[in-house]
């Protein structure tokens, strides 16, 4: 619900206009009761104008700042269309998501309401009750009419830098960096099997049979999933349930996602299977995009669009493509230097009860390069960072990922051998594949060296 909440523009601004209203409501009221209190040396920096000009004041500003927020809205909203027609739709999120954006949106709408609200204070004296000019809360307007002009000159700065290519794809890899520490340890910390207690001992991939069939409760992209309910819901039942999909997968209603089966090997009683297709059901969430919470693929599905995007004939980028594999190179070695294998969930015995499923090195490595490969087939660049990509993978890699490389490898061969491709550049290019064979075996012999 937070991460949910996090990519809406509404939230923020939406608490700007309350606590405006609750200011310009309260702070006239303070300034009602101590006016005659204030310092005099306070008091020079105060509004000084009669009631007359204390409302034209904040209706200029009422007024002005309506314009500005439609502006700054019409901006926002433009930078939105160019990010999804120019790069990918899945890159609205990113801004949506940028505090900044939001915070300059409720800038602008709290100061409108702000004066709005404290406009109806004013009182000219002219009828039954004496005339009352609010000082420090016109003041106050004043102030925040200021910083709403410094927020405009900010945003503007922003916007422009924010709807760079390279400051997007920056940002992505930034989302998906914080998304990979927090998700999965390294490989020295990886839950290990101790021979002594069994404990850590992992349950099949494969379930039995007659396991118990989960299905999905809800259609859409599976954005995260409840550890904690299913693990109640495993020891519960004394069972061993298993969550085919990943986050980031799509669901339909009442087709599989996993399955569940005794771990004494006795048959579920039939509330028992219905208490575990329930409890599955409302553990795993859905909803009508992906989101960088628990899906680790996110970031590289956003880079390979960009660079997909960028290979189109209607664009025809092939630097910004090149870029993209860059950062996914990034994030695909700090990904080999974490645990890929299925999510163990243990119970107090220190036994598995729960296996969560996530995508492998095949399956990153497969999603980072197949596209850019395929549509950048005739364009040597693009080839030489695959390969570049592939090699720095490979360094990085130990000998259990080395078999996703060599398969990358061979299509990468297969696509150049495919073009028509100048004698020095296939040189080249074929220089780059050799290279990155040999840096697999480096790779071999140093892990296998005492």
């Amino acid at each position: 619900m937070h991460d949910t909440l996090r990519a809406q523009l509404w939230p923020l601004p939406t608490l700007g206009v309350v606590l405006a209203v609750v200011a310009g409501v309260g702070l006239p009221r303070l300034d009602e009761r101590f006016q005659h209190d204030i310092p005099a040396w306070l008091r020079d920096y105060l509004f000084a104008g009669n009631a007359d000009a204390a409302r034209s004041v904040l209706a200029t500003i009422a007024g002005s700042l309506v314009t500005v927020t439609a502006l700054t809205f019409s901006l926002t909203v433009l930078t939105l269309q160019l990010a999804s027609s120019q790069f990918s739709p899945r890159l609205l999120r990113t801004f949506t998501a940028d505090r900044y954006v939001q915070t300059t949106l409720a800038l602008f709408l709290a100061t409108f309401t702000y004066a709005l609200t404290v406009l109806r204070t004013v009182r000219t004296g002219e009828d039954e009750r004496s005339g009352f000019v609010p000082q420090v809360s016109v003041t106050v307007a004043f102030l925040l009419t200021l910083a709403s002009v410094l927020g405009l000159v900010l945003f503007l700065s922003h916007l422009a830098r924010e709807i760079r290519v390279e400051t997007m794809m920056s940002s992505v890899h930034s989302a998906a960096d914080r998304t990979i520490q927090r998700l999965l340890p390294h490989q020295e910390d990886a839950p290990r099997r101790d021979p002594a207690s069994g404990a850590h001992r992992a349950a099949p991939l494969k379930p039995p049979p007659d396991a118990l069939t989960l299905t999905a409760g809800t259609s859409g992209f599976l954005t995260s999933v409840d550890e904690e309910a299913l693990l109640d819901a495993a020891v519960e039942a004394d069972a061993i349930l298993l969550i085919d999909r990943h986050p980031g997968s799509s669901l339909i209603t009442g087709t599989p996602m996993g399955a569940a089966w005794p771990r004494a090997g006795e048959r579920f009683a039939p509330e028992t299977r219905a208490r575990l297709t329930e409890a599955a059901a409302k553990a795993v969430t859905t909803g009508p995009e992906r989101t960088d919470h628990q899906d680790i693929a996110f970031g590289l599905r956003q880079l390979t669009d960009i660079a997909a995007k960028a290979l189109s004939p209607g664009v025809n980028d092939p630097t910004t493509a090149v870029h993209a594999l860059s950062h996914s190179s990034a994030l695909l070695c700090e990904l080999t230097q974490r645990h890929l294998g299925p999510h163990l969930l243990l119970d107090n015995d220190q036994q598995v009860r729960v296996v969560l499923r996530r995508p492998n090195l095949e399956e990153l490595l497969d999603l980072a390069v197949t596209q850019p490969m395929r549509y950048g087939a005739a364009e040597p660049a693009v080839l030489t960072r695959i390969a570049v990509l592939l090699r720095e993978v490979a360094w990085t890699s130990s000998p259990a990922h080395q078999p996703p490389v060599h398969s990358a490898l061979t299509r990468l061969r297969a696509t150049i051998d495919a073009q028509d491709f100048h004698p020095t550049e296939r040189l080249r290019l074929t220089e780059l594949t050799h290279l990155v064979e040999q840096t697999l075996a480096k790779q071999r012999a140093h892990d296998t060296t005492p």
